[in-house]
């Protein structure tokens, strides 16, 4: 396999992106910062993406739909940040590894599931759901950040999972906190958490984190990130 990796680690831990950028695929620094801590942890790390389109291209300076037609690969674009080191999300067999990892950005919304048009009417990508209920009935560890807890509500919503995405009151720090509306409406409970603070369903052993989905600096989403990540090595102690 193509692993980002310390070669003293005995954990595996399999990361899914979803293209590059905010507004269009992965949230770049939540990405880095998982990879960062679970490096640091001395976890070896193995990515994975869709190999399908992206499902629109976002200019990142407009923040404008690009409407010249262009079209771009989430596999390929997601290879810009793991340095080349990904493999198509089919290839990912949950029997290799010991937690998944799902950063957030708009991509979660937009190429892993369609809640970005669906909201809680959204479908998941169905290679990642079959991934995630199989990491899931093996006992082993799921993290989540940003808008990406949306997804284990639709998937795990019916047994009730624990899960955040930071606030349920919009707000000017919280201006996307709608998504705890949906995902109470998916049957999931929505946990309030402060930004440095990962809500760890121990039963279910699924973690998330607000990341993002808070309007916070760089290392505010870091230390979000690390909270996420160390919830999730936590529950392989």
């Amino acid at each position: 396999q193509q692993t980002m990796a310390s070669p003293k680690s005995d954990k595996k831990v399999a990361i899914v992106l979803c293209g590059c950028g905010v507004y269009d695929g992965s949230e770049t620094t939540e990405v880095v910062s998982a990879l960062i801590h679970l490096s640091r942890a001395g976890v070896e790390v193995s990515a994975f993406a869709p190999n399908k389109e992206q499902m629109h291209v976002v200019n990142h300076l407009t923040g404008e739909e690009e409407t010249s037609g262009e079209n771009r690969n989430v596999l390929v674009e997601s290879a810009r940040i793991a340095r080349g080191k990904v493999k198509a999300l089919d290839e990912c067999d949950a029997g290799d590894f010991d937690a998944l990892v799902i950063p957030g950005g708009f991509g979660a919304a937009k190429n892993l599931s369609d809640f970005a048009s669906k909201g809680a009417d959204l479908t998941v990508d169905s290679t990642l759901e079959e991934i995630m209920r199989k990491f899931h009935s093996q006992g082993k560890p799921i993290g989540l950040s940003c808008i990406a807890p949306t997804i284990a509500a639709k998937v795990f919503g019916s047994i009730g999972c624990k899960l955040t995405v930071g606030s349920d009151v919009e707000s000017e720090k919280y201006p996307f906190a709608g998504a705890a509306g949906a995902i109470k409406s998916l049957g999931a409970h929505h946990q309030t958490c402060e930004p440095n603070e990962a809500c760890i369903d121990k039963e279910n052993k699924i973690v998330s984190s607000s990341a993002y989905m808070y309007a916070g600096l760089p290392h505010e989403i870091d230390d979000s990130v690390r909270a996420m990540v160390e919830g999730v090595l936590s529950l392989l102690a």
